[in-house]
C-alpha cells in the first residue's frame, strides 16, 4: 500500500513561529552569538501560545540552529535561521535507527579487520584524516570532512571489497548521521578522541579493542536530539 494518498494536513503552528523567527532574525541582522528574545515575549509578540514556541526552538536546537541555555535564553550559533522542512526532519528521524544499526553492525567488523590487515599507508590515511578533523575543529567548524576521511581510511585498511561496497551503498545515509551527529554540543571533539582510541587499536594491532572502540563510537554517534525530538500536531 502507498501512503502517497493519505491526508493532506495543514502547516503545524510552531512550522509558522519559523518562519517568523527566520524573518526576524535576517531583518534584524542579527549573528551567531546574539541572544533571541525569551520565549514568553515571543508567544505575547506572535499572538501564540508558550508551548508553539518552544516546539519552534526546539526544532532550530535539534537542527543545530540555535543554544538553549537553561536559565540564560536562547542563543543563535549561525548567522541565519534557515531552517530545513519538518518533514524532512520526520522522514530523517524515521531511517536513522535503521542507517546506525547498519553502522555499527559494518563498521565495527571493520575496524577489527583493520587491525588484522591494515598497512602502513592505511595508518598513514587515518593519522592524516584525523589532523584535518583536528584542524576543522579548531577554526569552529565540525570536523565532518576528517571525519569521512577516517572512517573511509578504516573501511580501505580491512581491506574487504565486499564490506567496502556494502558502506558504499549507504554512503549517502552515513553522511547524514554524520551531520547529526556532529551538530550536538560538544560532539565533535568527542568524535575526535574516540577516532584516537580506534586508530590506536588498529596501529597496535588489537582486533579486539579496536571493535570495541568502534562500537562504543557509532554507539555515541546514535545519541542525537533528533531520536528524542516528537514532532507532534496541532
Amino acid at each position: 500500500m502507498t501512503d502517497a494518498l493519505r491526508p493532506m494536513t495543514k502547516q503545524r503552528l510552531y512550522e509558522q513561529v519559523l518562519e517568523r523567527l527566520r524573518q526576524y532574525v535576517a531583518e534584524g541582522g542579527l549573528r551567531a552569538g546574539d541572544r533571541l528574545p525569551p520565549e514568553r515575549d515571543l508567544a505575547q509578540r506572535l499572538g501564540v501560545s508558550r508551548a508553539s514556541v518552544k516546539q519552534a526552538i526546539v526544532v532550530l536546537e535539534v537542527q543545530g540552529l540555535v543554544e538553549a541555555r537553561h536559565g540564560g535564553g536562547t542563543y543563535l550559533v549561525r548567522d541565519s535561521l534557515d531552517t530545513e522542512p519538518v518533514e524532512r526532519m520526520v522522514e530523517r528521524r524515521r531511517r536513522l535507527p535503521d542507517v546506525l544499526e547498519a553502522r555499527e553492525a559494518l563498521e565495527t567488523k571493520l575496524a577489527e579487520l583493520a587491525a588484522e590487515r591494515r598497512t602502513e599507508d592505511d595508518l598513514a590515511a587515518m593519522r592524516s584524516a584525523l589532523a584535518l578533523m583536528t584542524g576543522e575543529i579548531e577554526a569552529g567548524g565540525h570536523g565532518v570532512e576528517g571525519d569521512r576521511l577516517f572512517h573511509a581510511a578504516v573501511t580501505a585498511a580491512a581491506h574487504s571489497s565486499l564490506l567496502a561496497e556494502f558502506m558504499r551503498s549507504i554512503a549517502e545515509q552515513i553522511a547524514e548521521s554524520r551531520t547529526e551527529s556532529l551538530r550536538q554540543p560538544g560532539r565533535p571533539s568527542r568524535s575526535l578522541s574516540q577516532h584516537r582510541a580506534i586508530l590506536d587499536a588498529i596501529a597496535a594491532g588489537q582486533p579486539r579493542q579496536a571493535a570495541t572502540a568502534m562500537r562504543r563510537h557509532v554507539r555515541t554517534v546514535a545519541k542525537v536530539r533528533l531520536l528524542d525530538w516528537e514532532p507532534g500536531e496541532e
